[in-house]
Parts: C-alpha cells; sequence; structure tokens
C-alpha cells in the first residue's frame, strides 16, 4: 500500500497534489531494456517427410490463416508453414475474405505443395464485393479447422521453423491459456518501442500489464491455444473494421479465467507495413474499451487511487472514468513541478517520459506492481 509515511520519504522524487492515496495508477510510456542478447534466433530447418504427417490421423494442429489481398506476403508466409518441424498432425485452414488479387492463385499453387508433404489444407472464402473483416475471416477458418489445438497466423508474416513445435509443447501444459511469443520486427526498426515491450514481459505483467495502450500483453499473429478452450471463450466480433477483435477477445479470455503464457524464443517474423488490418482501428476506441476493463477489472475493487501523471494524458483518463470513478481519484502525481503547479486542468502537451524516475519512485516506495500500482499508458 502507498502510505501516507511512504509518500513523505522520498519528498524530492514524489510531488503530490494531494497525499496519501492507496493505490497508483500510472499514465506514463517507459521505455523497456533492451531484449536480452541471449535470446535464441530460430534458424531454418527441412521439411519432415510425409510419413510423419500420415492423411486419416487426427489433427493435431490447425493453422489458422485468414487473407484479404496479401499476394506481397502469401509466398513467405506459406514457405514458413511447410518448413515447420512439427512432427505431429498439421493442417492449414484458410479463408479468403473477398481478395481481388492473385491471392487464390497463389494459395491453390501452395496447396499443391503443402499436400504433397502431408500438410492437409482447408480453403473457405467468399467473393462478394467488399471483405466482411478479420473477426470473421478467422471464425470461419476455424469453424472448417479439425485440429484440436488453433496456431493463428496473419498472411503478411512468416514462422520460425520450430514454432508449432514450442508453443503445441507450452498449450498442453498451460490449457486454459494463450500462448504468445517474442517476435522479430520486420522493418527492423519499425515500432522499436513496442517490440521491446512484446518480448520482455515478465510472466506476472503478462497479466498486470493488460490495460496498457500496447493492447494483448501477446500480440494475436503469435496465438496458440486449443480448440476446446477458444470455444469456451466464444468467437471474435464480427463487426468488421475498426473495431479490435483481438483485444476484445482477449478481455473475454481472462474474464474466463484464461491465463497468458510466452513461449520466450523469437518464433514469428512480425511485419510492420500501412496496409496492416490494426491501423483501421481507432486510438479512442481502443482508449474507450480499455478504460472500461480497467474500471470492471480493477477500479471497481478500490476505495481510492493516484493518477501518476498530471498532464495530458492524465487528465483525459481522469475524463474518462465513470463520475464513481472519478471520485475514488484522490491525488494526481508528476516528476514535472511545472505540472503541479500549474494545477489539474491547465493545458499542456507532453509525451509522459520520465527517464526512469518513474521506476525510481516505485522502487524507493516499495510498491508491487499489480497490487499497488497498474499501468495504463
Amino acid at each position: 500500500m502507498w502510505s501516507r509515511d511512504r509518500a513523505v520519504a522520498a519528498p524530492d522524487r514524489l510531488r503530490s497534489e494531494v497525499s496519501g492515496a492507496e493505490r497508483v495508477l500510472a499514465v506514463t510510456d517507459q521505455l523497456l531494456p533492451s531484449p536480452s542478447s541471449s535470446s535464441t534466433s530460430a534458424q531454418p530447418m527441412a521439411p519432415l517427410s510425409v510419413r510423419s504427417r500420415e492423411s486419416g490421423s487426427k489433427i493435431q494442429v490447425s493453422i489458422i490463416l485468414p487473407v484479404h489481398n496479401a499476394e506481397c506476403w502469401l509466398d513467405d508466409c506459406l514457405q514458413s508453414v511447410l518448413e515447420q518441424d512439427f512432427e505431429g498432425t498439421l493442417e492449414l485452414s484458410i479463408f479468403n475474405d473477398a481478395s481481388k488479387d492473385k491471392s487464390m492463385n497463389i494459395i491453390n499453387k501452395w496447396k499443391i505443395r503443402l499436400e504433397a508433404l502431408g500438410i492437409r489444407v482447408i480453403i473457405g472464402g467468399h467473393d462478394s464485393p467488399s471483405p466482411r473483416g478479420v473477426g470473421f475471416s478467422k471464425n470461419q477458418a476455424i469453424a472448417q479447422s479439425s485440429g484440436s489445438y488453433l496456431c493463428f497466423l496473419d498472411s503478411d508474416d512468416v514462422m520460425m521453423p520450430q514454432r508449432v513445435r514450442l508453443q503445441y509443447k507450452a498449450a498442453i501444459q498451460h490449457p486454459n491459456s494463450i500462448i504468445g511469443c517474442q517476435v522479430k520486427r520486420e522493418p527492423p526498426n519499425s515500432t522499436e518501442r513496442y517490440t521491446r515491450w512484446i518480448n520482455n514481459l515478465t510472466s506476472e505483467q503478462l497479466i498486470t500489464q493488460v490495460f496498457t495502450s500496447y493492447g494483448p500483453t501477446v500480440i494475436m499473429p503469435t496465438w496458440f491455444c486449443s480448440q476446446e478452450w477458444f470455444s469456451k471463450v466464444g468467437k471474435f466480433d464480427e463487426s468488421g473494421k475498426g473495431v479490435p477483435e483481438d483485444l476484445l477477445f482477449f478481455y473475454h479470455h481472462l474474464r474466463k479465467g484464461g491465463e497468458v503464457f510466452l513461449v520466450e524464443q523469437c518464433l514469428l517474423l512480425y511485419r510492420y507495413h500501412p496496409y496492416a488490418a490494426t491501423h483501421s482501428v481507432l486510438e479512442s476506441t481502443i482508449w474507450q474499451h480499455r478504460v472500461q476493463f480497467l474500471e470492471e477489472r480493477a477500479l471497481q475493487h478500490w476505495t481510492s487511487f493516484t493518477i501518476w501523471n498530471a498532464g495530458k494524458q492524465g487528465r483525459k483518463l481522469y475524463r474518462s472514468l465513470s463520475p464513481v470513478n472519478q471520485k475514488k481519484v484522490v491525488a494526481f502525481c508528476d516528476v514535472d513541478k511545472n505540472k503541479i503547479k500549474k494545477g489539474f486542468y491547465s493545458y499542456e502537451d507532453s509525451k509522459d517520459l520520465t527517464g526512469g524516475t518513474f521506476e525510481e519512485n516505485l522502487e524507493s516506495l516499495n510498491l508491487q506492481e499489480g497490487l499497488d500500482y497498474l499501468h495504463f499508458s
């Protein structure tokens, strides 16, 4: 707990309009350390023989692949399916969401190659004038699949050869979990801070940092889970463009008592480009869902709390809260004296970077993430 005595113990670091809050809600934008140099990089391996994937055997893993106008990336993506070193039975379930390019030609070509190596390929889709969206496509691909486990893959990404094998092993050990993995970003310098966050979360932070602006603590293209657990959680939202179907599913997964597990190896090349579906989701939409989940999962159980950020983001969060939770805010804290002196309602642009001072404050007060404080931004 953050008591009045502890707050006073570090007067030079911590400045508050009102002291004595029982909880701290952090609205900061922090840089995490670079990934450890000891992380294992995946190396290409030769495909398995046909005999190791006998047709007619029960399918253990279905790779779920929604496709919409993906001709630029499909060859690399499907090559990575072929190169999996998983020794069990594998199928690829593709749903084509009204592609207008040469995606289907590429898929049909790869169907022959994949099935020659014992990987069953199921193809569904539609040719309507407009796509139905990622949520609909994933639901359809899952519905036509038969695997006991689901391995989600985006058509613009590339799996490392050991991905299915390692995540399958983890999924058996964690049956009610969404299994993720570390990623390599392409281009290498795109979204550097986001990539560091993805790859450096501790097992505890996979749960405590579910409220941050980055979204699910294991990113959707790395998801792996049992078909049984997916059915228990429910389908993806099918509202279409502009809806964060992965975030909504992830929140519902947590509500159902689901857990999160990260395989600490880089198992996916995660591409960044302007055509990615994630760009269609407005920041304001994400913000609204995050605030609602924060209030539901944490704030309703708190009698009072402090918002760490007396700048623009802190004020925005305060205004987004329900009247009941606004009344629980007893302090606004910041390392910037000017923000505190100006008061809560003064407008000010801020990058919300503290250069590590925020972490130093928490450490000096012996506060525990998830118990005494939560990250929001």
